[in-house]
């Protein structure tokens, strides 16, 4: 490649870079706070209305049967009709679910809210997931989905501190601290949702920000991978749902995901019971420190991932490590050594997410990717119904989160076998391709390592 087209290259994939990733990070930053901020309400909702272990445990998983029914519907019509206006919808729905939370006065009408607020989000994580698709190269995916998704680290770093100031210092009108949260946190989205629709660029034809010959060189490259995903046959809706590697990854995923939320929503409960002179303020002081950890070791990792080339143990190897900090941290009793154990969970978490994510576009064209992309989402978000809902079933039959904790690292562990135990690629045939068309085999022609 001569040196204009280095330049070029460069030149390209930095406009891109800066013009994509920031502005995706912030709408996942108010996303997720807005999907957990519930955790931090629950240091003083729960006592408020009663709820017990495993009631606030239900609530907070149900979101994602909400979630999960829209899931594969929205992304469909995300790659319709353009992310642009699918993603404004989506975010001006679940702000005004958002604010509706404040006025809940019972579970029934949280089982309610929280439901349809799995409807309103349903497609945007994985909408977003297909969006880095059209505009980024198979070999800068995984640093562009863990960019990306430290959005998961910094909500939590920023709304840790900010949920719980609100909650000790807001009651205006003599409307709780907790309610206020949910109505000032909810704004955002809903505000946000109006900018998404004018800056938004839905493809690179249509970008007027890039000087021509960087938007032809940007399309012709995504378009050769495309391409070269093509050769053996282009997979049907049909045949993506029906094909047996995605729903592997659609499992491996659902392994991480109970781990993920069921340490995000029950975190600040379990530093509260550290001692009981904690103020929530404390409480989401301590939080930010294992989100701390995870969002820096994430990049880290992606960026490890994508200079090598290497994907399988770059996925495997982050939930053996989550699993090894939640059964340290259900060990110990003490403060510390605890909130150590829970950061190295948090980091094994959330390394996880850069690598797997690069795994669905290396076999999955972009029309397929849609689908496949949201169905590997949805069942995989069924876990965060699953971990929420069963720590605080088991801390309510046993008094302790620990049993929950040792719950969790049992996902991860199985997280980790069934990621390592997929076959390593052979000439142009790997685990992960399909008789019905879908192969990694064109990866493999592109000079692309499927895993590793």
């Amino acid at each position: 490649m001569d040196q204009p087209n280095i330049s070029l290259e460069e030149r390209s994939t930095k406009k891109v870079f800066w013009r994509v990733i920031p502005f995706i990070f912030l709408l996942y930053i108010i996303a997720f706070l807005d999907r957990v901020n519930l955790g931090y309400a629950a240091l003083d909702m729960n006592e408020d209305l009663a709820l017990a272990s495993s009631t606030f445990g239900l609530i907070s998983g149900i979101f994602f049967l909400g979630y999960f029914l829209f899931e594969i519907p929205s992304n469909i019509l995300l790659h319709k009709v353009g992310a642009r206006k699918w993603i404004a919808r989506i975010m001006l729905s679940w702000g005004v679910v958002v604010i509706l939370t404040a006025f809940a006065q019972n579970a029934g009408q949280l089982y309610v809210l929280r439901f349809l607020l799995g409807v309103a989000e349903a497609g945007f994580f994985p909408g977003i997931i297909l969006y880095i698709t059209y505009w980024f190269r198979g070999k800068e995916q995984a640093r562009a989905f863990a960019l990306f998704m430290t959005a998961l680290a910094a909500s939590n770093i920023i709304g840790a501190p900010l949920s719980t100031w609100i909650m000790d210092h807001i009651q205006w009108g003599g409307l709780a601290g907790w309610r206020w949260m949910f109505v000032l946190e909810g704004i955002p989205a809903i505000l946000i949702g109006v900018v998404t629709f004018f800056y938004l660029t839905d493809r690179p034809q249509e970008a007027k920000w890039l000087e021509k010959e960087e938007k032809e060189w940007l399309i012709k490259e995504i378009q050769r991978e495309n391409d070269q995903k093509s050769k053996e046959g282009q997979l049907t809706n049909k045949q993506v749902l029906s094909n047996p590697q995605v729903w592997r990854l659609s499992l491996i995923y659902f392994t991480l995901v109970v781990g993920l939320y069921g340490v995000g929503f029950w975190l600040p409960t379990i530093i509260q019971s550290f001692s009981s002179l904690l103020s929530n303020t404390q409480v989401g002081l301590i939080s930010m420190v294992p989100y701390i950890a995870g969002g820096l070791c994430m990049i880290l990792w992606a960026r490890r991932s994508d200079r090598t080339g290497e994907r399988k143990v770059h996925t495997a190897l982050p939930p053996l490590i989550g699993a090894l900090g939640l059964i340290g941290s259900g060990l110990t009793s003490n403060p510390y050594v605890s909130i150590l154990m829970l950061s190295i969970a948090t980091i094994g978490i959330y390394s996880f997410f850069g690598p797997f994510w690069s795994l669905p576009a290396l076999f999955l064209t972009e029309a397929s990717a849609a689908v496949g992309i949201a169905l590997i989402n949805s069942i995989g978000n069924l876990g965060g119904f699953v971990g929420p809902y069963m720590i605080g079933y088991l801390k309510e039959g046993t008094g302790s989160t620990k049993s929950g904790l040792y719950f969790l690292s049992i996902c991860l562990l199985i997280c980790f076998v069934l990621v390592i135990t997929i076959k390593k690629h052979a000439s142009k045939e790997t685990e992960l391709s399909s008789d019905k068309g879908g192969s990694y085999g064109a990866a493999a022609d592109s000079g692309e390592k499927p895993f590793i």
